[in-house]
């Protein structure tokens, strides 16, 4: 169980976050949709430890952070390193003596390669080989299916999927909606940085009307189309 309480998070005059209140549960699957600013990765990295905040997050664990697997929308690697080295470093942090990446090597990376020669989906999903080899019991996703061809994306909600089954938590933001809504239990809209709507798969629907709503508005209007 993860538990955000009263979460707030400021950025000078700027409230990012706005009295969070949400719980998350051991085998199931949240997405948090939002438009751009509404506070999505604000949200992942308070929780990840990442930034200071006001309010509390609550969990079974002493450190939470030894226990979350965070996948950032652009990950980093360090200049000059290899694919399979940024893995092995992965496992001795953890302290796991392990060097079988090629069986694991579920996207066919070239793992010989300098990670710099990496396009930007090869890096996102060296990032998430590097996340599952972790064994974490929290697992937080930011846009997983941003910049990653069609059959990666299909293997990633499989990932997902998987994890979920072994119990896992699983968090993840998306703009694709369609695949949200074929894999979350349930799904929470962040608007301006409040929680607008928390709902589950049999209200997707009135969710998606919301989004359009909220989200749209009269922004179409705005230009003229011939």
């Amino acid at each position: 169980m993860l538990e955000v309480k009263n979460l707030s998070k400021n950025y000078g005059n700027n409230k990012a976050l706005d009295n969070i209140n949400l719980r998350f549960e051991s085998g199931q699957i949240y997405g948090i949709v939002g438009e751009n600013g509404a506070g999505k990765t604000t949200l992942f990295r308070c929780i990840t430890g990442l930034e200071t905040y006001q309010g509390d997050i609550l969990s079974p664990y002493q450190s939470i952070k030894n226990h979350i697997g965070y996948l950032e929308t652009n990950p980093i690697f360090m200049s000059y390193i290899t694919g399979w080295e940024y893995l092995k470093l992965i496992c001795i942090a953890k302290k796991f003596d392990t060097e079988n990446f090629d069986e694991q090597n579920i996207f066919d990376l070239p793992l010989d390669q300098y990670v710099t020669s990496y396009s930007t989906g090869m890096k996102k999903k060296l990032a998430l080989m590097g996340l599952l080899l972790r064994k974490n019991d929290i697992i937080i996703l930011d846009e997983p299916f941003n910049g990653v061809d069609i059959q990666s994306n299909m293997v990633i909600s499989e990932l997902i999927l998987e994890l979920k089954n072994i119990g896992k938590i699983i968090i993840l933001s998306s703009h694709i909606f369609s695949t949200l809504n074929e894999i979350c239990d349930e799904i929470i809209l962040l608007s301006k940085g409040k929680v607008s709507m928390q709902v589950k798969k049999a209200d997707y629907l009135s969710l998606e009307l919301s989004m359009k709503q909220t989200i749209l508005a009269d922004q179409t209007k705005k230009i003229i189309i011939e």
